[in-house]
Parts: structure tokens; sequence; C-alpha cells
């Protein structure tokens, strides 16, 4: 049986996705974590939650490269491993180191530091000549450089960590007041939300007008296997929190060969290979222009929403790259005219804080037949200002027999659901 090292994890949806995943594979892992704690130890239905479901748990200060690396060695000696993975975003660079130092499958880590940090991956796209927005990267702590930097990009402009995700104190800054605004706040979020130190550097980049999307692909020994294109809904106090996805998005074929042919030029750019890709893109006026590259499956049911429709599993497949297999190709369903033509997921979005004490109408959306998968928040939950996709207060997964239905029923059913607030104010 193989053997995986999973090296941390999400706690959503790829927290359980990945685990199964591992296991429909015939496979079984050893979980590394520094604090086996910050992860629920049961699922809503009382069964044991996936991550902690595997081989052992082993408990290592996975914060320094050096002693996950050591505590891997020693997994390994003791019952080799065949691969190494990790879902989150903070862990990407030392699962990736881990691989190469044991001689395993997977992305070099040079390719995914260049991924997982903003600014150097802008550095790389500009030098390759991959069309994008205006950027400039300053200290934070240095009011000249902001402004130097602000001056080259011109307002409006997006204000970007470079080392965060789940779109955390991305905001837009039309002046000056904004940027510094938007740059304070930053200040005060020293360690991010695994304890890692940040980088004190921020990205500004020229705002983009279009729609958003997302190309979902795979790459092997260099080939590049694109699944499709998922649309993208933003809201929430900053504008930037992702609302919901359709796939595959409603584009003609010719912005959806221009979407795709872009994302792959960018993920050939920054030399991953041998893993799954997540590339965000924005298509505008001039064109298709990268947001961002993430070396890893898609979050926020997105990897469900492909299943569904096209049956490719992309946690399934990042298993099978992390062991050096060539992934299988999907199950046929046993009806075709069966499989549904699009599936979305919304997301209830929070617009102020509270103490949640009921939402009406989500026992009724759960249970609409085209809703196949729903989560939401129970009585009691401190609700947070929706200004990340940290803060969803649930989401429904639909599925629709037409092109884009899907989309347009996900948005009605999640938006006739009423936030009320312990206090008695309601949404």
């Amino acid at each position: 049986m193989a053997h995986l090292l999973l090296v941390e994890s999400w706690v959503g949806a790829m927290g359980t996705l990945l685990p199964r995943a591992i296991s429909d594979l015939d496979a079984e892992f050893t979980f590394l974590t520094r604090r086996p704690e910050h992860y629920p130890s049961r699922l809503p239905d009382g069964s044991v939650h996936p991550l902690l479901s595997g081989r052992n748990v082993v408990t290592a200060e996975t914060n320094d490269p050096a002693s996950a690396l050591a505590a891997a060695r020693q997994i390994h000696d003791e019952t080799p491993l065949d691969g190494v993975l990790t879902s989150c975003d903070y862990y990407l660079s030392t699962a990736a180191r881990i691989a190469t130092e044991l001689g395993l499958p997977g992305p070099t880590p040079e390719s995914v530091g260049v991924a997982c940090d903003k600014s150097r991956t802008r550095e790389v796209l500009d030098a390759t000549g991959i069309p994008g927005p205006r950027n400039a990267t300053a200290p934070i702590d240095d009011p000249r450089a902001l402004r130097d930097a602000a001056d080259t990009v011109m307002f409006p402009l997006v204000v970007k960590p470079t080392d965060l995700c789940a779109g955390m104190f991305v905001r837009r800054a039309d002046d000056w007041n904004d940027l510094e605004s938007a740059v304070t706040d930053l200040r005060s979020f020293e360690v991010n939300a695994r304890g890692q130190p940040r980088t004190p550097v921020v990205l500004l980049e020229e705002f983009l007008n279009g729609p958003e999307f997302s190309v979902e692909s795979w790459i092997r020994h260099g080939d590049i296997h694109t699944v499709g294109v998922t649309d993208k809904s933003l809201g929430g106090r900053s504008g930037f929190v992702e609302t919901g996805h359709m796939f595959p998005a409603a584009l003609t074929g010719r912005d959806r060969s221009a979407v795709v042919a872009m994302a792959e030029a960018a993920v050939r750019a920054v030399g991953l290979d041998n893993t799954v890709v997540h590339t965000e893109l924005r298509l505008t006026p001039a064109g298709p222009r990268i947001i961002e590259i993430n070396a890893r499956p898609a979050g926020n049911q997105i990897t469900e929403l492909i299943r569904h429709v096209s049956g490719v599993d992309l946690p399934a497949v990042a298993v099978e790259l992390a062991l050096g297999r060539e992934p299988a190709s999907p199950r046929p369903a046993q009806n075709d005219a069966a499989r549904p033509r699009s599936a979305a997921v919304r997301m209830l979005v929070p617009e102020r804080e509270g103490i949640l004490g009921e939402l009406k109408g989500a026992d009724e959306v759960a249970g609409h037949p085209a809703v196949v998968n729903s989560h939401f928040k129970k009585r009691g939950h401190r609700i947070g200002v929706g200004v990340d996709n940290n803060s969803y207060l649930g989401n429904a997964i639909v599925l629709s027999p037409e092109e884009g239905g899907a989309g347009l029923l996900a948005d009605r059913l999640v938006s006739s659901i009423s936030i009320e607030y312990a206090e008695g104010a309601a949404r």
C-alpha cells in the first residue's frame, strides 16, 4: 500500500477531500502537524475527521522547514514514504522541499516558492513578457517607498500582502488615505494564521476591470492538462471576497481559449511541474491577466463542482501525481445524459459582526432537490464582517441540467436565507 506524508492541511473542504482521495486510491497517509488540536476531531455526523484517520499523526514543528524535514526523514526510515502532499498554502514550499530531499515526485521547491510569493510571481511573469497589471512592491514601514510605488502603479490600485491567501487584507485603494489605512491594518498582522512570521512588504497592483475566472489544470513531466475554467463571483466588504463559483464558466470559445492559453503560459513561466494548479485571472478589455498561481487544487468546493460535471476528481489527481503516477481518466457515468451540465457553489457572506441567532431559510435551501451538499453555521457562532474567504456562514452546492443554470439557481437559493443575530437584528 502506497504511503504518503500529509503536511498540515486546510480545515475546510480540502481537509476532507484530500484524505478521502488518498483512501479511495487504496493508499494511506501519515499526518504531520505542529498542533493536532488545530483540527476538528469529528465531522458534524460524529465520524472521525478524515485528517485523523490515517496511519498515524506525528507532531513536529512544521513552521521550521528543517524540523519538518527531520521528522519526515524519521517517518521515511520507519515506514518508507512514496509521496508528500499538503493542501495548505503556508506549507506548500515545505512539502516540496521534503519531497525533493527524499527523492520523491513533486514540483521543485523553487517553482513553488515563486508561486507562493505574489511579488516573485509578478517578477517572473513580467520578465517572461506575460502581460499583467502594473505593479510595485514596497516595505510596509517605508512611507516614501509606498508613495513611489503608488505613483508607479497609479490609483485605483489593489493592495495585497505577498504571503497571505484567502483574500486576507486584499483591499482596493482609490487614494493615499485608502492605501495608508490598508497598510496600517496589515502592519498589525505580524504572523499568519499558522503562526509563521510574515514578510513586511506589500504588493501594489493596477486595479483590473473585468470578470474573474480560474483555470484548473494539472501538469506532469511538462505536459499541462487543463480540465476547464471556473467563473468567480466577488463581493463582501472588501469587494474581493469569493461569494460563489460555477463550472464550467459561461465563456465564448474564443475567450475560453485565451484564458486557458494565458494560464498555461504562466504555469510554464514559473516552472511548476508534477502538481495540480489553480490559476486565477481577470478577463479585461485588453485580454486575460493573471491574478495569481496556486500549486494546489482549488478550494471553496471548486473541485467538487468539477467532479460532478466532468467526473475528474482533482484531489485524486493530486494524490496520483504525488505518487509519480499518471492520473487515471475519469470513469464514465452510467448515463452521461444524466450528468449535470453545470454546478455552482454560493457562499453566505455576513455584512456585520455579531452572534448568530438563526439562519432563516437554510433548512429549505438544504432540502432543495438541486442542492447536493450544504453546510451552514450553527446558532451561537461569532460572526465577523465578510472581508475575506474565512468569514463565510455557509454554502450550498447546486447542480443543473442546463449550461449556466446552476449559478442563477444557487444565487436565488442562498440569497433567500436571512441572517438573524442573537440580539434580534436581521440582514
